[in-house]
């Protein structure tokens, strides 16, 4: 409290080891946070390991509601869910908060992208703040030197050894802003056909998104990212025409490389997206092997039923949202795009997928969502085998029914149609961690992450699995809490965390963790879970359970 009363600030709540303080500025806050974790960081110096006590710091800069001496409010909520993303012993920042530090503190930030925080209606900008004097790029994200004096040695990650590129969300320019689906689905189609060529180095749609709707300069965002190139472009559709323009940009010079104007019926949509992928592999000069050249010629995913096709890409803009309810309407719609074109692999592949969803995220509870999926995706198969969801959900699909190598195989054949593609990496990861090839597991996860610099929850929650299948506590609950701090709602974390602690002897936060489940999934079982558990190993699988019932769980 002496160090926050230095910084003119005041403590407005303190709850065991929870602590609320409120300043006049975000200055003195940011101040006051270094000063703090210091003298953390100092007295640790003489403890042992188990004795050591890392607190994590959130700074937002927002309205609040004042009464009896208590602060309420949006600005709050913000500000516990910014410490939930913080790294133990670490400081994150809101983005209204670093628009007021970036260029009076001499520190480094890493830009933690666009975070959902649960009862805030729109994404929240975050910031790790780097408190030493230079910085070094992390494994898991990409860095931004704030820009300040002086300034500390800017974070990059270094190129790829062949050419790389990020294709931001193209712009619609339609008169109705509902077809914004349709130039996120161009966006997404751009992604996945560029995926497949082994000789680019290409950005996950996740973390191109993130951009979604900002005006930013291409050396920027390769930057950030870490690649050389950015596509960038926009559509317009009216009644059965299309307009689409797109231009290659090399991030290190802001120089055009190529642009051009595309004016097409609709049912040209998919040649266009062909002549685009065709211009930017012959401009970085990259060579197809031959099944890239016929994968990408093939095109066998697609339909000639441009309302079907329209009917999909409304469906994905659900899809990607992650929640039981958009996911039931995701399945609703390519349940409508299938009627349309009962030929079309892709929304069955897709629809395959959420009855997968429902599954993994505890939704359903019923083996007849496995079953679901099975089938859709081996009826996705029959269709077209080269469409890589297909492989990966299959695989998904085994890895839950215990067939290990089936499972590996199919995650194997997604990743040689799309070798790019950060989420077939990482799955493939996942699955060889379950299957106990723990190193190798965390490795693949790790390279998903640099082509995904600004993943979703579940990449942090894959790493951590891996580090506590190794017996590397810290790291993996860690993890689990970078997870839970990018989703409010991906409860597992706190179910790892507490064998974690349980492991590391520290029971009282192995209860709390347990608390944390029942909060959110009241209907948690032991019983329910090891019984479905994908280990390969049976001291895995006992491990977790006796990690669970030690920890307080029945």
């Amino acid at each position: 409290s002496t160090l926050i009363k230095e910084r003119r600030g005041r403590v407005v709540d303190s709850l065991g080891d929870n602590l609320l303080a409120e300043f006049p500025s975000v200055v003195d806050a940011v101040q006051c946070a270094l000063a703090v974790q210091k003298e953390f960081q100092s007295r640790n110096e003489s403890l042992p390991e188990n004795r050591r006590m890392r607190f994590r710091i959130g700074i937002n800069l927002g309205d609040v509601i004042e009464e009896e001496g208590r602060l309420y409010g949006d600005g709050v909520n913000i500000t516990a869910r910014l410490e939930a993303l913080a790294d133990p012993g670490g400081i994150c920042v809101s983005k209204t908060a670093f628009d007021h530090i970036e260029s009076k503190l001499p520190l480094g930030y890493e830009y933690l992208g666009q975070q959902t925080v649960k009862n805030i209606t729109r994404p929240v900008g975050a910031y790790k703040v780097i408190m030493e004097a230079s910085v070094t790029e992390r494994e898991d994200g990409p860095g931004l030197d704030g820009g300040m004096a002086p300034a500390p040695a800017q974070a990059t990650i270094p190129l790829p050894d062949k050419p790389s590129i990020v294709v931001l969300p193209f712009s619609n320019m339609s008169n109705d802003p509902e077809q914004e689906y349709f130039s996120d689905g161009m966006t997404e189609d751009l992604i996945t056909d560029l995926s497949k060529v082994s000789g680019l180095f290409v950005i996950a749609r996740n973390s191109a998104f993130t951009y979604k709707g900002k005006a930013v300069k291409a050396r920027t965002v390769g930057r950030d990212l870490g690649v050389r190139y950015v596509l960038e472009g926009s559509v317009r559709k009216a009644m059965n025409r299309v307009r689409i323009t797109a231009q290659l940009i090399d991030a290190t010079t802001e120089g055009h490389l190529w642009a051009e104007r595309f004016d097409r019926d609709l049912d040209d949509i998919f040649s266009v997206q062909d002549e685009v992928t065709e211009k930017i592999v012959s401009s970085l000069a990259v060579k197809l092997t031959e099944n890239e050249r016929s994968l990408l010629i093939a095109k066998g995913q697609h339909t000639k039923n441009m309302d079907a096709y329209d009917i999909y890409l409304r469906a994905l803009e659900f899809f990607y949202r992650f929640t039981e309810k958009t996911n039931r309407q995701a399945r609703e719609m390519f349940e409508k795009a299938i009627r349309l074109d009962p030929d079309y692999a892709q929304p069955q592949a897709m629809l395959a997928g959420t009855y997968l969803m429902e599954w993994k995220f505890g939704w359903s509870l019923d083996p007849k969502s496995v079953e679901e999926a099975e089938r859709w995706s081996s009826a996705s198969l029959e269709l077209d085998p080269t469409v890589p969801e297909t492989h990966e959900v299959l695989a998904e699909v085994y890895l839950w029914k215990g067939e290990h190598q089936e499972a590996i195989s199919e995650f194997q054949k997604a990743v040689s149609i799309s070798p790019n593609d950060a989420n077939f990496i990482a799955g493939l990861g996942a699955a060889l961690t379950w299957s106990g090839e723990y190193e190798e597991g965390l490795s693949l996860v790790k390279k998903a992450i640099r082509l995904n610099p600004l993943h979703p929850a579940y990449y942090p929650w894959y790493l951590g699995h891996a580090y506590y299948l190794l017996g590397r506590h810290e790291e993996a609950v860690e993890m689990f809490e970078r997870a839970f701090g990018l989703n409010p709602d991906w409860w597992p974390s706190h179910v790892f965390s507490a064998i974690c602690f349980v492991e590391m002897g520290r029971i009282g936060d192995a209860r709390a963790s347990v608390e944390k489940v029942f909060e959110a999934q009241p209907t948690f079982s032991v019983e329910h879970w090891e019984a479905n558990m994908p280990y390969r190993k049976q001291g895995d699988l006992d491990r977790w359970a006796k990690g669970l019932r030690k920890a307080g769980f029945t």
